[in-house]
Formats: C-alpha cells, structure tokens, sequence
C-alpha cells in the first residue's frame, strides 16, 4: 500500500501574485488542452533534476525514480524533458527554492525537486515539490510512503499527479497493459498471456504457452481479466485475478466464442457467439451466470464494447452487406449505423471518456486506426499501417495503443501507441513479438 501526505501547497499569497499565478497556470492548461485536442502539441519545457537521496543507499533508487518521470513525461508527447547534462545549478535540495535564472536560461518552464529516503518505520519515503520557473512559485508538493518493492510505482504515481497538476486531466501512468506474447515460427506461433506497466517494465507471463490464447481485456474496476483459451481445442471464457493468480471459467458455450468484454462496472461479460452460421451478442451476468441475447438476425455481429454509461454499446456487424460500426442501447431495441466512410470497419473500442471510439478501418490495401464520435461524426484516422489492428485506450482516454504487423517470413506483431494528435506514435518495445494489447485501470 502506498500512503500519501501532502507537504506544502500555496495556501496565502497576496492578492496581486495570486491574479498572476492563477492566470498562468489558467493558460497552461488552456494550451495544452487545445495542443492536445486540435493539434500537434507543443511540449511543455520541464526540468527533472536527480532526486536527492537521504543515504547512499537510497541514491540508486533516487536515480531509478527519477528516471522513471522523467521518460513518462517524456513519452507522453506533452513535456519536453531537460537532459540533465544541461542543467546549470545543481545540487538541489527540497527545503530550497530553485535558482529560477539558471532555470530559465536553459528555457525550463517548471523544475521537479524530489528526494528519496527511509521514514523512521522503515518504509521508502520519496518527497517530490513542483515549481513553476516563470512566475516562481511552488506549484505541488507531496510525499509518498510504501514498501521499498513498490519503487517502481512511486516513479508513476508522482508522473500522474504532475500529469494532472500541469494539463488539467488525470494521468495514465500507473497502470498496466495485458497482451498477447508471440515467439516461434510464423505458422507455429506459441502464444502465452502476458502483462506489463505501461512503460513496458515488469514483464509477467501468466500462461505457459501450451494452450492457444487470444483476446485478453482487463475488468475497468479490478485488476481481472477476461480471456479466450482453447483447451484441449476446446474455446472457453476464463477469468483471471491477477492478485491472487487465480483464474475460473466463465462458462462453456456452444459454438465459438469471440472477444469477451467487461460492462464499466465489471459484473458483466458482453461477446459474440457463434451458432448455426449466425454471430450474435450475448451478455452475461458472472454474479448469477444469466445470459441476454442482444441481437437477434442472420448477419455477423461481434467486437461489443461498452459505453461509460453502461446501457449503450458499439459494434461491428455486415448487416447493411460489409463490415461496418453499429450503437446500440441495451434497454431499447434496434441499432444505428455510424461509420459511414469508404472501407471496413472493425474492433471498436468505446474511449473511457465516453466522447470518442477508436476503430480498425481497412481501406486499399491499409489498415488504419481511426477515432470518431458516438454519432459517427469527426472521423479521423491517427495512424495506417501495413496491418494495424486492436486499438486500445489508455485510463484517461488520450492514448491508444495498438498492434502493428511487419511484413516478410520472420516478421510479427509489435506494440505500439499513439496519442489523439496522431504525431506522438511510439513504438512500445516488449522481448518478443506481442499483439492484442489491452490497458488497464488505474491501479489502487
């Protein structure tokens, strides 16, 4: 468990500071948000010195937290990070104001000052102030105590708070990602379930290999996961708690059994099944095992997701004669079409924001990962790609992360992400091959 105290806010300032300080902090936001929603950003200059650390042994997990930040901040396409080669002053201390002038010679906007050490129980202590160098004022200062193991976490955790405090929206960085590991030959690929922080750190496999597996998504309230396995060729739903390593069968169902998805409150399961030619949706209650059918025709209806409110969802369905995006509410019947562009559509994701859906489209040749309105309206397509496929939201709906494959006979899926301006398109290094990547909640 990670305990948290705040160290020092501004709290009394005179009346003319304050006008100042709040306008510009009012027009940060303004600009990375507009940056953010209609443009290519233009990252924020900002200083992450090395953490003081309170004994040598500490240093080197001052150094690794402060990394950490560092390269979060960084990734997101929002913050430039400062190297520290051309920091001017050094040897920062916490209970210090910063020397704002050697700071704005190098052309800082904001300077982070932290310090890791124990506390007098034994347990990490890493203490971290935000100052703003233009108007000189602390912005933030906070202090975390856990376990010494959780190290890794405190990086993270510090990264959203100074996500939130300069942008305005929370952050994304304490949370992990679920995917397909792929390694052996292209037609004898051996597939294990596999999760990682969203950083590409901690790597975990959670099969072994032996059994196909595909599709895994996390529950947006636990740290759970749903997935497909075919044992002993069999395609079965599992759940697994990745607290306890437990996993349980949701059930078995005749037919195949396509792309298992929580409800937002995570009591539910909605998929597609697979009975006498016909591809229907299904939902189903994991408390009292109670199944709903949600469509009922002819066509090939599969890929659900759900809306934030928890009544709509998206999908995708060749009714009107090719693949194409379809909202449905669960409490009224009948569904609107909403992708209306040349192509084929497909995998829509629901953001968590509940303003965009992220899709698949498949238009001369390419595979493009696109985003659009609930409506259908403001397409726009972020990234194309040989075979780009899978998209996935990030817990704060401002990144997606998706599978890319390479062409040739040793070619394979890689991970990648791309934020909601389409510049920012990283690739996510993983051991080996990986596809079908799934975020996670913010981790508790």
């Amino acid at each position: 468990m990670i305990f948290l105290n705040t160290i020092c806010r501004i709290c009394k300032i005179s009346i003319v500071p304050f006008i100042y300080y709040f306008a510009a902090i009012t027009s940060l936001q303004a600009q990375v948000e507009i940056n953010i929603t209609r443009g290519k950003v233009e990252a924020l200059p900002i200083a992450i010195p090395i953490f003081e650390a309170s004994d040598p042994q500490t240093l080197d997990l001052a150094k690794k937290i402060s990394g950490i930040i560092a390269n979060n901040l960084q990734n997101s396409g929002l913050f430039r990070v400062i190297p520290t080669s051309a920091h001017i002053e050094k040897n920062l201390s916490l209970n210090q104001a910063p020397k704002f002038a050697d700071w704005r010679i190098i052309k800082a906007k904001s300077v982070v000052i932290g310090r890791v050490g124990w506390d007098n129980q034994g347990r990490l202590r890493a203490e971290f102030r935000l100052w703003d160098v233009i108007i000189q004022k602390q912005l933030m200062g906070q202090q975390f105590f856990t376990n010494p193991n959780n190290w890794r976490r405190i990086g993270h955790i510090i990264s959203d708070a100074l996500y939130k405090r300069l942008t305005g929206e929370s952050g994304y960085f304490d949370s992990r990602v679920v995917f397909i590991d792929e390694t052996g030959a292209k037609n004898k690929r051996i597939k294990r379930l596999a999760v990682m922080d969203q950083d590409s750190a901690d790597i975990q496999f959670l099969s072994d290999g032996k059994n196909l597996v595909l599709t895994p998504r996390f529950s947006p309230t636990r740290q759970e996961l749903t997935y497909m396995s075919y044992e002993k060729g069999v395609p079965r739903v599992y759940l697994y708690n990745l607290k306890t390593g437990q996993r349980q069968i949701v059930g078995d169902f005749p037919g195949m059994t396509f792309a298992p998805r929580f409800s937002p409150d995570g009591n539910k399961i909605i998929m597609s099944l697979s009975k006498e030619g016909e591809t229907n949706i299904f939902l189903m209650d994991l408390q009292t095992k109670n199944v709903q059918q949600i469509t009922q025709n002819n066509n090939i209806n599969t890929s659900p997701s759900f809306a934030p409110d928890g009544d709509r969802i998206v999908f995708e369905s060749d009714q009107d004669g090719g693949q194409q995006l379809y909202v449905s509410s669960l409490s009224k019947t009948g569904a609107t079409r909403i992708s209306r562009g040349e192509g084929r559509y497909s995998t829509p994701v629901w953001s968590p924001r509940g303003d965009l859906i992220a899709f698949t489209k498949q238009y001369r040749g390419l595979f493009l990962i696109g985003v659009m309105h609930p409506d259908g309206s403001g397409e726009r397509i972020l990234t194309e790609g040989f075979h780009n496929e899978g998209p996935t939201w990030s817990p704060n709906g401002r990144v997606i992360m998706f599978f890319r494959e390479s062409r040739g006979a040793k070619g394979g899926p890689q991970l990648y992400s791309v934020d909601l301006t389409g510049y920012n398109e990283r690739l996510v290094p993983t051991p080996y091959f990986a596809s079908d990547p799934a975020w996670s909640p913010m981790r508790k």
